[in-house]
């Protein structure tokens, strides 16, 4: 009798191709299940949630302020196996500590990138990273619509309308920023930016479109924080971004399927981020390159032909 219960134990229920099918059904069931909550527009975003986002913020101002100014200036720097991997031309991305971090009713996700620009100089990265109003395009389709209101030396002010595609909503998110620059030294920057306003954007591209109230909505991201440094050295320039996002929560028993599905999400935005970046630098870099060699073609012409014209206007008898 115990032979035939263990047996019985032993031996599947189902078939292999009935577990395949009951798992993808599962799933199937439990992503129905999130795009429900996620997409649902009766989200909030409570003062226990924003006073645990400004903590976590206030954190990371207090670190930056202590390592700005200290050696190494790169995070970067503390592996020599991902400074040769940017060498080589990846852009390497990973989580940042604890991710997601949760927090009463929220979820703080904290990403880290990197990537190295060969020729580049700081100024063109600085140019590039500053120009609002281009970054419609630098990063479309993800930014449809950009603008700056205010720049001075350190200071700007600029807002973005970001489209969301994913698979399980797909709505706008009009935000204002501002960023703060910091000279380090000739060679070192770092800026902190974060938003002042987010407002999300339902029905995006429909008659009825229309702009949701602040702190409602879906709660896909509530607040968005970022740090950047920027270093010229070994004949070019290194760029690492932190970004931080604040999202509503996940109920408990979707985790396990969401998790990986943030992660996944939150990387591959990381690398396309730095890729456009570093896209839109190497091309001004070639092309002030090449107005210099046609400038200087240019005079090289002038110069050569400058005797002839001489004579034939008869300053040179």
């Amino acid at each position: 009798m115990r032979l035939d219960t263990q047996r019985a134990f032993a031996s599947p229920v189902l078939s292999k191709p009935e577990r395949r099918r009951f798992v993808r059904a599962f799933l199937a069931a439990a992503l129905l299940i999130l795009a429900a909550s996620l997409t649902s527009k009766g989200a909030e975003l409570g003062p226990d949630t924003l006073k645990a986002w400004d903590a976590y913020v206030q954190t990371q101002n207090a670190r930056v302020a202590e390592y700005s100014n200290a050696a190494p200036f790169l995070l970067s720097d503390h592996s020599p196996d991902q400074l040769r991997r940017l060498h080589k031309g990846e852009a390497v991305v990973a989580p940042f500590g604890e991710n997601p971090h949760r927090v009463p009713h929220g979820l703080i996700h904290h990403w880290i990138g990197a990537v190295f620009l060969p020729g580049a100089r700081l100024d063109d990265v600085l140019s590039i990273v500053r120009d609002y109003d281009k970054y419609k395009d630098i990063y479309a389709p993800n930014v449809v619509k950009s603008q700056v209101f205010r720049q001075t030396d350190t200071e700007d002010t600029f807002s973005l309308r970001m489209l969301n595609k994913g698979a399980v909503a797909k709505f706008a998110l009009d935000t204002e920023f501002q960023d703060t620059f910091r000279r380090i030294d000739e060679n070192k920057w770092y800026s902190i930016c974060y938003t002042t306003r987010v407002r999300e954007v339902e029905n995006y591209g429909l008659p009825d479109e229309y702009e949701a109230s602040a702190n409602t909505g879906r709660g896909l991201i509530w607040r968005l924080y970022s740090i950047s440094r920027f270093e010229q050295r070994d004949g070019g320039v290194y760029v690492e971004l932190e970004a931080v996002a604040l999202s509503r929560d996940v109920p408990g028993a979707l985790r396990w399927v969401v998790d990986p599905i943030i992660r996944r999400t939150s990387r591959s935005s990381m690398q396309v981020s730095l890729q456009k970046t570093e896209g839109a630098v190497l091309e001004t870099s070639r092309a002030a390159k090449d107005n210099e060699k046609d400038n200087t073609a240019a005079k090289s012409a002038f110069l050569n032909n400058l005797p002839a014209a001489r004579v034939q206007t008869g300053l040179i008898p």
